[in-house]
């Protein structure tokens, strides 16, 4: 029996998070929560992930699991809060150590543990747990960050960000740890799961020419109708287009707060003295001199 998939898309960062329940137990995983930061006035809140609370609730699912595709740089992650509020372990890939150890020292972060501590479970490529019933295989796919992780279960996989729709194309691979030719051979790996899997995506964008917000394909449907990485389309290839890509874009608008929380598994820095959180934005003096 397949799991059920529950939809929750928060337009202001284009994310989708998912609630996933094995019907047998009703066990259920919540997957890349979004926390509602806004950004221009330091304002928290926790609208996006209640909502994803109430309908485990009506449904009378009980949470099991906190899961997280890698350590997201366009959105704040909910996954603390999510915890609190239910006592699931939160879990990610292992190799979130390796984007700890990148991003601690652009903010001189003392407190990042650098070992994944922060978090209650790092799983490893090939690894298998239990969702109620269900089995849920971890498979790690570089490339856009070190640490990137789909979770497969059944006929039924969700890829965070290295997949996008078939008319959009593929996630980015310029981050630090970033590296295209890595995250085309970690598509490639995906793609050879049978073309009838059900594949879940962390954001939509809309393609030029398409109204509407969109996040479930097929792996069939990648592999025939990928802009970026459809049959045919050789390494060499993929990678000159993806690096040509990458140099025309900006950073996301929200990767400072964003990668200094969700290397902390969600957690918002320690208050200081007067009982208020504060994030870091380190600056750089750019001389403009010719």
């Amino acid at each position: 029996m397949t799991v059920q998939v529950q939809s929750f898309f928060h337009e202001p960062t284009n994310t989708v998070s998912y609630l996933v329940t094995d019907p047998a137990t009703n066990k259920a995983a919540i997957i890349d929560p979004v926390l509602d930061y806004e950004h221009a006035d330091g304002t928290v809140r926790v609208d996006s992930a209640r909502a994803i609370l109430n309908a485990a609730s009506q449904a009378g699912a009980e949470i099991q699991w906190i899961l997280e595709t890698h350590a997201h740089a366009d959105h704040v992650s909910a996954a603390h809060w999510l915890k609190d509020q239910t006592g699931a372990p939160i879990g990610i890939g292992e190799h979130i150590r390796d984007v700890q150890k990148i991003f601690a020292p652009v903010f001189n972060l003392h407190d990042i543990s650098g070992n994944g501590s922060e978090f209650d479970r790092l799983f490893a490529d090939g690894e298998v747990f239990q969702l109620g019933e269900q089995k849920v295989e971890v498979l790690h796919t570089p490339g856009h960050t070190p640490a990137c992780i789909a979770y497969l279960m059944g006929d039924v996989v969700f890829v965070g960000d290295t997949l996008f729709m078939p008319d959009y194309g593929t996630a980015r691979a310029d981050f630090p740890g970033g590296d295209a030719a890595t995250l085309y051979r970690s598509i490639q790996r995906l793609l050879t799961l049978p073309p009838h899997t059900r594949m879940f995506l962390c954001h939509d964008y809309k393609a030029p020419g398409r109204d509407e917000y969109v996040w479930e394909t097929t792996v069939g449907a990648q592999r025939a109708h990928n802009v970026h990485v459809r049959e045919g389309i050789s390494e060499a290839e993929y990678v000159a287009a993806r690096n040509k890509r990458d140099a025309t874009l900006s950073a996301p608008q929200l990767i400072l707060p964003s990668i200094q929380v969700n290397i902390r598994a969600g957690t918002l820095p320690e208050a200081e003295s007067n009982g208020v959180h504060y994030l870091k934005i380190p600056l750089t003096l750019k001389d403009n001199k010719d």
